[in-house]
């Protein structure tokens, strides 16, 4: 896509209401939306002939979900990245959507200004979630302190595309992910400096390099991101 033109937006959700309001949101921070669908089916058909560089989604439509949807257009249309704009909150629908490719997720409570910004994070790569959404599923993570291990550059986990490409370029060093894997367990970065034998500045250093090359803003972020793009799975 050309720097100079607007991001392109395409707008999945059963309400009329709130595709008009919030495509008079999008536009008038200088977003372009390209289309509209009422449906899954029509989403993956829209996704395919528009080509949008981001498509905010509904879970809960009639006939496909936007679960399912987001899976076949993140493998039809690998360049653009989906945001879930929903009223589902629920750990398990969470899980799913990053499990399908999604790279935001966002409760409709929010703002017309939270999907402003989660929309410019995600086109540049990042990875936008509910403040709600991510204590949520950290929290989960963490009560039930579920085994995490960090995949290889060659197994089959999902990749950066999210689809399903065994060959998925490594994002971190091997100490990254051996200290990204101590965060999700919960570790302080005074833990994971002990545990390690190393200074907690060269921790926070790391955890700087992480959340760089993963696009978030903190170790929820890096975490949900990195479930995202098969780097750790939870289970």
């Amino acid at each position: 896509m050309d720097p100079q033109e607007p991001i392109s937006v395409l707008l999945a959700d059963g309400h009329a209401l709130l595709r008009e309001g919030l495509r008079r949101s999008l536009e008038d921070a200088g977003i372009s939306v390209v289309g509209e669908a009422t449906d899954g089916e029509t989403a993956v058909r829209l996704a395919r002939e528009l080509r949008p560089d981001v498509v905010v989604m509904d879970i809960c439509m009639h006939g496909m979900s936007g679960i399912e949807a987001t899976r076949l257009i993140r493998q039809q249309v690998q360049t653009a990245r989906v945001i879930m704009l929903t009223t589902q909150a629920e750990h398990s629908m969470v899980t799913r959507a990053l499990r399908a490719g999604a790279s935001g997720y966002l409760l409709k409570d929010c703002t017309s200004g939270d999907v402003v910004r989660a929309i410019r994070q995600v086109w540049s790569h990042g990875a936008a979630l509910s403040t709600e959404v991510a204590g949520a599923v950290l929290a989960e993570l963490l009560h039930h302190k579920r085994r995490t291990h960090i995949t290889a550059p060659t197994t089959g986990a999902a990749n950066l595309n999210g689809n399903g490409n065994h060959h998925r370029k490594q994002v971190l060093s091997r100490r990254e992910e051996e200290i990204l894997r101590l965060v999700a367990d919960g570790s302080s970065s005074t833990e994971i400096a002990d545990r390690l034998f190393i200074s907690v500045k060269t921790v926070k250093n790391h955890l700087t390099s992480i959340y760089q090359k993963l696009g978030s803003r903190d170790r929820t972020q890096a975490i949900l991101q990195a479930v995202r793009l098969g780097i750790v799975h939870l289970d």
